[in-house]
């Protein structure tokens, strides 16, 4: 067996003109997110665990849209949810509506180890956090001014999801809205295989900008945004209603337990055939290794490693 690991940090509409002062740090998040997984999977860590501290990572970035990076709801609050899931137990776990917990993923794990249940959310979500003294901060820590003003830009126009895409001009941030304002860049996500051919995803979110409170997504939905099998592991990321709608997470694997579809072929046709085009994308792994980092929308913040030495770090189509 080997090991390979892939990681995301959203899909969208975004642009080739993204600045260098909004596009480096979340080259420099995924990057410094890979080499923990790697380093991880070299010392022989499950792919459970890897998945976990690498969107751990992810969540403590403010640069994507999950734990302190978290956009904000129409109210000016925070949502988070998170999901995990361990392929070869079929084991899982979800939470939602978390406004204190610093790594939801973490809680997400707690969920499907400590409870007989799947899924908490919110007022439960957050008391099962303060049962199993996981680290909590106040929202406020989770505010960044960046989303305020995000926040400010989707209620003038009366949009959800609106990102920046002009650089800071004689101190003050020019906003435009990318495409028709619900790109989502962000959400977050990493899928391994060990060397043991263990397989598990994980992804996290805060959601979408201006959202309405109580909304849910696709990220702690398994079978959606996150799944995993003996097969493959697949995190989504986009526009959280297509990829429920689709179940895309569920539909890889199934094109490769049914259909005896490859990892590359499966990922293909969900994204390009199953999603429409400029919602959808997803990195997955097989029990072989074989990665596959599949979008049908102009770019996606995504990573990936493979224990022959191959890696990359990308946001747009390789030429």
């Amino acid at each position: 067996m080997v090991w390979a690991i892939a990681l995301h940090g959203g899909a969208g509409d975004i642009p080739y003109s993204l600045p260098l002062e909004r596009r480096q740090p979340r080259e420099e998040g995924l990057r410094h997110c890979l080499q923990v997984g790697v380093q991880a999977l070299k010392a022989k860590m499950p792919a459970l665990q890897v998945v976990e501290l690498v969107v751990r990572e992810l969540e403590n970035c403010p640069h994507f849209n999950a734990g302190r990076g978290s956009v904000l709801t129409s109210q000016g609050t925070i949502e988070m949810e998170a999901s995990i899931m361990d392929g070869k137990a079929h084991k899982c776990g979800a939470v939602s509506g978390l406004t204190t917990v610093v790594n939801p993923i973490s809680l997400a794990r707690l969920v499907m180890e400590k409870t007989p249940h799947i899924y908490l959310a919110f007022d439960g979500a957050e008391q099962f956090a303060k049962e199993q003294g996981v680290e909590t901060s106040d929202p406020n820590h989770f505010i960044t001014a960046e989303n305020i003003e995000r926040l400010k830009q989707a209620k003038e126009a009366d949009r959800v999801q609106i990102d920046y895409t002009q650089p800071i001009q004689n101190g003050v941030k020019k906003e435009t809205m990318i495409g028709n304002g619900d790109s989502q860049l962000g959400t977050v996500g990493c899928v391994a295989v060990d060397s043991d051919g263990n397989l598990a995803s994980a992804t996290s979110t805060g959601g979408l900008v201006n959202k309405r409170v109580g909304r849910i997504g696709d990220s702690p939905l398994v079978g959606a945004g996150t799944y995993a099998n003996e097969l493959c592991a697949v995190s989504a990321t986009g526009k959280g209603e297509e990829i429920i709608r689709a179940t895309v997470a569920r539909d890889v694997a199934a094109l490769m337990e049914f259909k005896g579809l490859s990892l590359n072929e499966a990922a293909a046709f969900v994204v390009k055939e199953r999603t429409p085009k400029g919602t959808v994308g997803l990195v997955a792994v097989s029990a072989t290794g074989e990665v596959a980092m599949a979008y049908n929308t102009t770019g996606m913040f995504r990573a990936c490693a493979t224990e022959d030495g191959y890696s990359e770090v990308a946001i747009w189509p390789s030429a």
